[in-house]
């Protein structure tokens, strides 16, 4: 049993009989009255991402996961497969629990979360950031710079589409945030 005082991000805990992450919580200690958690927890099964707020001081029980290192194999009709980077086993895993397949690069070094006690996969986290080459993009201007706040869009090794600064170039080199598919910058 775990206590409000014990949330963090990523946490997993059992609530309405469900599985869910803590995305994003805060306590907050009103001038006036008992102070509570605002918490935004996403489903496990659903993706779904809801705002909840718990009383201070309440006991949540918190679900026992494992994060195991995995690296990308390949894609079929049975799913994504990946393999165990430990015990080197090939596990499929449906396309529902990868949250940004677009950027999902064979070979490419994942953490594939388990729920301790059923050992199935709930979840694959990809690395916080991504560099990809750009396979296609309109030719930049002369004189667009790094300062101006337009950008284009372009087609990464993946297919995936990224919005980009007027600058970048096919044949570019560009890290990527995976959390929400956005531009960091230039890598040489």
């Amino acid at each position: 049993m775990a206590t409000t005082a014990d949330f963090r991000n990523g946490m997993c805990i059992e609530y309405n009989g469900q599985l869910f992450f803590i995305v994003q919580f805060q306590h907050v200690k009103p001038g006036k009255g008992a102070a509570f958690v605002r918490t935004k927890l996403k489903n496990v099964s659903t993706g779904k991402v809801i705002e909840n707020t718990f009383n201070a001081g309440v006991k949540v029980n918190e679900a026992r996961v494992e994060r195991r290192p995995h690296q990308f194999l390949y894609k079929d009709d049975m799913g994504y497969h990946f393999m165990n980077a430990e015990t080197f086993e090939q596990v499929p895993i449906e396309e529902g629990l990868i949250d940004n397949t677009a950027l999902l690069n064979e070979g490419m070094e994942v953490e594939v979360v388990y729920h301790a006690d059923t050992e199935t996969p709930l979840m694959v986290n990809l690395p916080a950031n991504v560099v990809f080459e750009v396979t296609y993009t309109e030719p930049g201007v002369r004189g667009d710079t790094s300062s101006t706040n337009s950008l284009k869009p372009a087609t990464v090794t993946t297919g995936a589409q990224i919005m980009v600064p007027l600058f970048i170039n096919t044949g570019d080199k560009i890290k990527i945030n995976t959390s929400d598919n956005s531009y960091v910058e230039r890598v040489k």
